[in-house]
């Protein structure tokens, strides 16, 4: 974890420990037992200010209530038809862990459409796939280790950027956000694969505006990764994408078992079981009925994530005669997390 600073730590912790319920469930409900850690999260996201750690902190605890966080994980997008069409149209899955036995999460970037479903449960599967890897993934990780384990990896694949990306900026700002504001400083390195030509354009942009703890999360690997990766992870580990010799990537893996977007993968259909079976569990004899569970969205603000994004809305803009474009950095949600 390498030096802090003690005194920020013991003075944000001597006003957390103040907090009261129904604050005090949904704040034990983030920290797992892992209160140092979450802290420290807090404060790296306000440069180590804790009056503004701890105003960020208590703002994400009233969002939590405002909104019941705590019981997103009881509440299963149905049909599953319909979770389905989710899993195709926003590519994310979990594909193992790091030898350091940090989870690996592969986002698919270039080819996400998000257009099966409605805004509100996009947001919705993407809070419950936050709360089952804090909630559930990293408690159990922590305890295999036996050390905490409060951060992931991210391997992003930018095959198939387009234009379309002007269309999925709203929807991205609205991801983007509720990670800065609720989920800071979870993600150790972000791994870049699969990026176009184009992609360096865009890049130069943003990079600038990102801070310097940001950019040092960020690595840009030649080709699908795969050489890089292995370094960190074996083989069975690697995202689907990453698998091939050589560069390039496909959608879907030749078995559906091994492509961690799919829903028929195990990461899913453990998650999906799991919040059917918690969902029976606290509920009720009531059968489940359709309908998202909808969450505040927030408004775009003058963070620096809004800006990056607004930024690379103006890049595409000007690149809007090409073909091939740097979708890939607007669904990063690198600010923050």
């Amino acid at each position: 974890m390498g030096i802090v600073p003690d005194e920020a730590i013991n003075q944000f912790k001597a006003l957390m420990d103040q907090v009261e319920e129904p604050l005090k469930t949904t704040y034990q409900n983030i920290h797992q037992g892992c209160q140092t850690e979450t802290l420290i999260r807090f404060l790296k996201a306000r440069e180590w200010n804790v009056p503004k750690a701890h105003k960020m902190l208590v703002d994400c605890l009233h969002w939590r209530i405002q909104n019941e966080i705590d019981n997103i994980l009881v509440k299963p997008i149905v049909p599953t038809d319909l979770y389905r069409s989710v899993r195709d149209s926003q590519l994310i899955g979990m594909s193992g862990y790091s030898i350091e036995g940090l989870p690996v999460f592969a986002f698919g970037v270039g080819l996400s459409t998000y257009d099966k479903a409605s805004v509100h449960y996009y947001v919705q599967s993407h809070i419950q796939i936050n709360e089952y890897r804090d909630r559930v993934i990293l408690p159990s990780a922590s305890k295999k280790y036996g050390r905490p384990i409060t951060t992931c990896v991210k391997v992003l694949d930018m095959t198939g950027l387009k234009l379309s990306a002007l269309s999925q900026i709203k929807l991205l700002t609205i991801i983007t956000s509720i990670d800065d504001l609720n989920y800071p400083e979870r993600t150790k390195t972000y791994y870049i694969v699969n990026a176009p030509y184009i992609f360096s354009a865009c890049w130069k942009v943003v990079k600038p505006l990102l801070q310097e703890r940001t950019r040092k999360k960020l690595q840009v690997l030649p080709g699908n990764g795969r050489d890089e990766l292995l370094k960190i992870m074996d083989l069975a580990s690697l995202p689907h994408f990453c698998k091939k010799e050589g560069s390039g990537s496909s959608r879907h893996a030749e078995n559906a078992m091994e492509n961690c977007y799919s829903l028929d993968h195990p990461f899913h259909q453990q998650l999906y079981n799991y919040i059917k079976q918690q969902s029976l569990i606290n509920g009720t004899d009531k059968p489940i009925k359709q309908g998202s569970f909808h969450v505040n969205l927030p408004e775009a603000g003058d963070g620096k994530g809004t800006e990056i994004l607004k930024t690379i809305e103006s890049e595409l803009h000007k690149f809007e005669n090409g073909s091939e474009l740097p979708r890939s950095v607007s669904g990063l949600k690198i600010n923050g997390d």
